[in-house]
């Protein structure tokens, strides 16, 4: 009897940990495809989860750094989203390949067109980053999670390392070290450098097939004039081939 007791005293208080630490686990998050490299690009998303019962998420609110203004933010359209993107002039200009860039993207807003993330589904909001910053292990993004109630998620509480999670812990974005590959750090350049050269021998081509084609176009006409010049001597062969006869 003791042993039962005590199995059902443990599952019990088992029962109520995970009641009350649940909703931390379902948190609106970032997490990228892959890899977020320094230096590079990356597509992340943003995972919203419905913690509610009796209401629907219908927008969500994402602050971009300020402190580590990303160049490049491209939202995927999501069928029943409309979105909107917010840009902020910079205190400080951002120089990227070789240009410098005086605003950034601070906020994307996506707002359900319908009736949104139902209670007990979760939706991925998709976004193309870059370039990422080589001065910094990770990007943090606050967020606001609207429910059908007007009810008002604030998602912007900054987790500490060594300490507990937050109640209201914001997406943490960890970025890992420069690729190798040469797809991190100044690989849009490079691909850049690349479209260039496809274009330059794209016009090359373009100018050698110009160049032939007028070569063959001389040689035809030539060839049509020596053509007329022998049928006309013919002709006139004939023809006084034909009066000799007669004389």
């Amino acid at each position: 009897m003791k042993a039962s007791r005590i199995a059902a005293a443990g599952a019990v208080a088992g029962a109520a940990v995970l009641a009350v630490s649940s909703p931390c686990f379902a948190h609106v998050s970032v997490q990228p495809e892959g890899e977020a490299a320094k230096g590079g690009y990356a597509v992340v998303g943003f995972k919203v989860p419905n913690e509610r019962d009796n209401a629907s998420t219908t927008k969500l609110e994402v602050t971009f750094p300020s402190d580590h203004p990303l160049s490049s933010v491209l939202p995927q359209p999501v069928e029943g989203w409309d979105i909107k993107v917010t840009k902020s002039r910079l205190a400080e200009p951002l120089e990227v390949h070789g240009k410098k860039i005086d605003e950034a993207v601070t906020k994307v807003t996506w707002t359900a067109k319908g009736e949104g993330i139902r209670p007990g589904f979760f939706q991925k909001f998709p976004v193309s980053v870059g370039t990422l910053p080589e001065n910094t292990d990770q990007l943090v993004f606050k967020a606001l999670q609207t429910y059908s109630s007007k009810e008002v998620v604030r998602w912007i509480e900054v987790p500490q390392e060594g300490q507990d999670e937050p109640d209201n812990p914001a997406p943490v974005l960890a970025l890992t070290a420069p690729a190798e590959d040469g797809h991190g750090h100044g690989a849009a350049a490079e691909d850049d450098k690349a479209s260039d050269d496809a274009e330059k021998a794209s016009a090359e081509t373009s100018a050698a097939s110009g160049d032939d084609s007028g070569g063959t176009d001389t040689t035809a006409r030539v060839l049509g004039v020596v053509g007329i010049v022998v049928g006309a001597a013919g002709v006139a062969y004939g023809v006084l081939a034909g009066r000799r006869r007669t004389a």
